[in-house]
């Protein structure tokens, strides 16, 4: 009778332990990160994630409870243990897989793993590739070891399940069940209070890292998935009239609109969107010196801008803030995901188009990659060239054509191309696995060495793509505007939150710029949804639908660049920056000079911007 029905007790335990130890890989595979924190933090990690554990836990027993209740009512008619015994191995397989898939992509990302993936699943190509450097031969070594583990624990800690004794009846046994599977309703709420468990609940450092490790990764996988739209009441920090007294002074201009650079009202716009080119490796931005050769020379020649971030960590969320200046959001997916909503989002194309732009969208790699073509769609570019359109002996094994191809194809193209023309080009070869065509430029075989030779043959086919552009009809009445789509934990490998990984370059060149302007190098701190109305500025057009960017060459009351990771946000002054949790409800980097004004001003645009976001 105790032996029976210690069962579900101790099929309960064995996936704790086995979450223990899931947590026990993580911080060994982070080793670097874990090496960081005190010992008693690292304790931390398995003791205040227990209640996400004991959730998990329990929803995974929620079915073994089942069959439990329906084996004594049933008796041998049904086999239980069997029964018992593929449903563990399932869930244990799933379980196990994410475990793995979580190691190498928190290295990369910066946060657990959660619904983001499924946005690729429609271009698993593309998914491959971004994995490219993944260490295979480890990951399924470790696949099989937590296969291995959770095996033995099963035997050790579950083992069979003992028959019922003799005379003992079923309707007794049925009824213990049911109050055991009662019983499961503490640890799937986390508890008897009032609001189910959350990922809140086991934040307990001030460390990150800390954080993340506590939380139970099946947990935040099906959260995630449950999650129709995020939790609004998670981005509401202050009433809404003291949230817009805070954003407001980040946009009312001080002086009137007076600079110009161009020497045209007209000028074709080449906007060139450059693949993870992170400031770290630009010497005008503070980075390494000779990555980036050609990139540097053309900002000795234009006009450089050196304290420019990010809005966001992924390609689609940097393509939505250069185009149509609007900010990222902190779940997953951002808007583009949401076709609905970027059809009401303005776009440069749109803006250039009414006044006579011919327009053409060049990327090599395929553009239902993240939903990007949806929104390139709405824009409605006069024509999209992708991978599909460059034949597979100029492609590299895994996302598409080399950037080198690219630049030839636009250049063959603007010999035709309707003047004035805006024609963007987003590169692709400085993305994983970092394959490039030519030989590489620094040695070495590591992620760094590889993402640096990555970026340096971009720059190489950048500089090809200068040197014949400028012998042609077009390029005298030019603007070129150079931007990234996001910056790099690499090299360094910084955190996911830390204002060095979003900080990228922004040159606007070419022949259509005023001899005088050549050679400025501007600190105006700002942001990639600023380049919209600066862009549209320039151009003397109107920038009163871009409501979240701002010119960056008119001086504005209080200057900032605020951008978005995953549940949670950055926000840089010139006085200081930080860096905000959203589930911790707390900053987790604050410089010495940033206020608390400067924290509630960061809660007010993150709360302003997603609510005009859900209401798109």
């Amino acid at each position: 009778m105790k032996n029976r029905f210690a069962f579900q007790l101790r099929y309960f335990l064995f996936w704790l332990l086995f979450f223990c130890g899931t947590r026990a890989l993580f911080l060994l595979y982070q080793a670097s990160q874990t090496a960081k924190l005190p010992a008693g933090t690292v304790a931390g990690t398995f003791g205040y994630g227990l209640r996400l554990d004991a959730s998990a836990a329990a929803y995974l027993s929620v079915v073994p409870f089942g069959l439990v209740l329906l084996g004594s009512l049933l008796g041998r008619r049904l086999p239980t243990n069997r029964l018992l015994r593929f449903y563990t191995a399932v869930m244990g397989v799933v379980v196990a897989f994410l475990t793995v898939a979580d190691l190498e992509l928190y290295r990369t990302w910066g946060f657990r793993l959660d619904a983001t993936p499924l946005q690729y699943l429609n271009s698993p190509a593309e998914m491959a590739a971004s994995a490219g450097n993944a260490p295979l031969l480890l990951l399924l070594g470790l696949f099989a070891g937590v296969l291995l583990m959770g095996w033995g624990l099963y035997r050790l800690v579950v083992g069979r399940l003992p028959a019922l004794p003799a005379g003992f009846g079923r309707g007794r046994a049925a009824l213990v069940c049911v109050l055991y599977a009662a019983l499961l309703v503490v640890p799937l709420r986390g508890g008897v209070q009032q609001i189910p468990v959350n990922q809140s609940d086991v934040y307990f450092a001030r460390q990150p890292f800390a954080n993340h490790a506590a939380v139970n990764l099946p947990w935040n996988v099906v959260n995630s998935l449950t999650q129709q739209e995020a939790d609004p009441a998670r981005y509401r920090f202050l009433p809404d009239s003291t949230a817009q007294r805070l954003v407001r002074p980040l946009y009312t201009y001080t002086a009137p609109d007076t600079v110009r650079l161009l020497r045209t009202a007209r000028p074709n716009v080449v906007f060139i969107i450059l693949e993870s080119f992170t400031g770290k490796l630009v010497a005008g931005t503070g980075g390494e010196a000779g990555v980036t050769p050609n990139l540097d020379s053309l900002a000795r020649t234009g006009v450089l801008f050196n304290n420019i971030y990010a809005a966001g960590d992924r390609s689609q969320k940097g393509l939505v803030a250069l185009l149509s200046g609007y900010p990222s959001q902190p779940t997953s997916g951002g808007i583009i995901k949401s076709p609905r909503k970027t059809e009401k989002l303005p776009h440069l194309r749109q803006a250039l188009g009414r006044v006579g732009y011919s327009s053409h969208y060049y990327y090599g790699g395929e553009l239902a990659f993240a939903n990007m073509k949806s929104y390139l769609r709405a824009a409605g570019y006069d024509r999209l060239t992708e991978r599909e359109n460059f034949p597979r002996s100029q492609q590299n094994s895994k996302w598409g054509a080399h950037d080198h191809v690219l630049f030839d194809k636009v250049l063959a193209d603007l010999r035709t191309q309707a003047q004035p023309f805006f024609v963007t080009a987003f590169t692709l070869s400085s993305h994983e696995p970092f394959e490039i065509p030519i030989a590489p430029k620094f040695k070495g075989t590591t992620e760094t060495a590889l993402f640096r030779n990555s970026v340096y043959y971009t720059d190489w086919a950048l500089g090809r793509f200068l040197q014949a552009a400028r012998q042609q009809p077009w390029y005298d009445n030019t603007l070129l505007v150079l931007v990234a789509d996001h910056g790099h934990t690499l090299p360094g490998r910084s955190v996911s939150e830390e204002p060095a990984k979003f900080r990228i370059p922004l040159v606007l060149a070419g022949g259509a710029l005023r001899p005088e302007v050549r050679g400025q190098v501007r600190a105006d701190l700002g942001s990639q949804t600023d380049v919209a109305a600066t862009l549209l500025a320039q151009l003397q057009l109107p920038t009163t639908d871009y409501h979240w960017s701002r010119n960056l060459l008119r001086p504005v009351h209080e200057p900032s660049a605020f951008y978005c990771y995953t549940d949670g946000f950055g926000f840089i002054t010139p006085a200081g920056f930080l860096a905000y949790d959203n589930v911790a409800r707390q900053p987790v980097i604050r410089s010495r000079g940033a206020t608390q004004r400067q924290v509630q001003q960061g809660q007010a645009y993150e709360q302003l911007s997603f609510a005009d976001y859900l209401g798109k």
